[in-house]
């Protein structure tokens, strides 16, 4: 396994862990990496600094429960941006990319308050945040067929 600094065309910087070097390619090639942070797929490495112990600072077995409980961890969270999906897909209503019109109407009172998920530019989520408009934003992971 190796972990890679990722970086996408927002300037998002995460970590992604994959088979080898070639693993990564081959799911980039085809938009299969997405960013935690926004859902581009337009992701390319970052620059990392390499991560040198001294020789014999650490155990092989060490390092393997290491790598475990980093995949671990990162499986973890995974599953909690999936369910949050599953949630928000169950119990809001998706509206597109008309999401900063309806969040406006929602927060001046012009239809009953509900929750809503959507598209909206970062220049839209600016302005809602300095119009006092209650927003998040949520990494979307693609959605699985399991």
């Amino acid at each position: 396994m190796i972990k890679y600094d990722l970086k996408c065309e927002n300037a998002h910087v995460f970590e992604a862990w994959f088979k080898n070097s070639a693993a990564f390619d081959e799911q980039a090639d085809a938009g299969d990496v997405v960013c935690a942070v926004c859902g581009s797929t337009a992701v390319s490495k970052a620059p990392m600094a390499p991560s040198v112990s001294r020789k014999g600072t650490m155990k092989s077995s060490e390092r393997d429960d290491t790598a475990k409980q980093e995949a671990s961890q990162a499986a973890m969270v995974m599953l909690a941006l999936r369910q949050l999906r599953e949630s928000v897909e169950e119990n809001c209503d998706y509206v597109g990319t008309r999401f900063a019109e309806e969040a406006r109407k929602i927060h001046y009172g012009e239809v009953e308050r509900h929750g809503i998920y959507g598209e909206a530019t970062a220049e839209e989520s600016r302005e809602l945040s300095e119009e006092g408009v209650e927003i998040t934003e949520i990494p979307w992971l693609p959605a699985t067929n399991s």
